[in-house]
């Protein structure tokens, strides 16, 4: 078992590595960023609350799914932070390239990944053609968390999993 453990987290590495030093370009610094922050708290409720509030017929139920979702989503985030608590990649790993101000909690699983694919997937449950666009948006999201060091690829993937579950979870309780 410790060699499967072991063998994961040197692929896990491997890949983090990847996204996170050998596609440096100063381009894709503004861009990751940037659109990280489509992933924070502020963004994603706001976004969620003004679907809410002014989103028209449908989109209204849609949007308090996904205020609901992004609630939920984040009970087990906080849960999972508390009892295992892992750190982030650049208190971790030498030559880590980071942003400037980063966090300093846990890091498994990313908040920020949990949190838009909270907010998205109600909107996308609603209307599947917006599945082109706020899927890739928010696996960038995901993408830019690794980038700029803050998580690892599984903290992205478990949030990626915990905010789609959060939000068909929502969906199907809340019709």
């Amino acid at each position: 078992m410790n060699r499967v453990v072991h063998w994961l987290s040197d692929r896990e590495h491997r890949v983090f590595f990847w996204v996170n030093r050998r596609i440096q370009h100063f381009v894709l610094d503004k861009i990751f960023s940037g659109i990280t922050h489509a992933g924070g708290a502020s963004a994603t409720i706001v976004f969620a609350l003004a679907v809410a509030l002014w989103g028209p017929g449908i989109w209204h139920k849609a949007g308090l799914q996904s205020c609901i979702a992004l609630a939920l989503s984040h009970i087990p985030v906080a849960i999972v932070k508390k009892k295992y608590p892992r750190l982030r990649p650049y208190l971790v790993l030498p030559g880590t390239h980071t942003c400037k101000n980063p966090l300093t909690d846990h890091s498994f699983p990313s908040g920020h990944t949990t949190a838009i694919f909270s907010v998205v997937v109600p909107l996308v449950w609603l209307q599947p053609w917006l599945g082109i666009i706020l899927l890739p948006l928010a696996s960038i999201v995901g993408l830019s968390r690794i980038y700029l060091g803050q998580h690892y690829p599984s903290d992205c993937l478990a949030g990626a999993v915990i905010g789609t579950g959060a939000a068909l979870g929502t969906v199907a309780i809340f019709p």
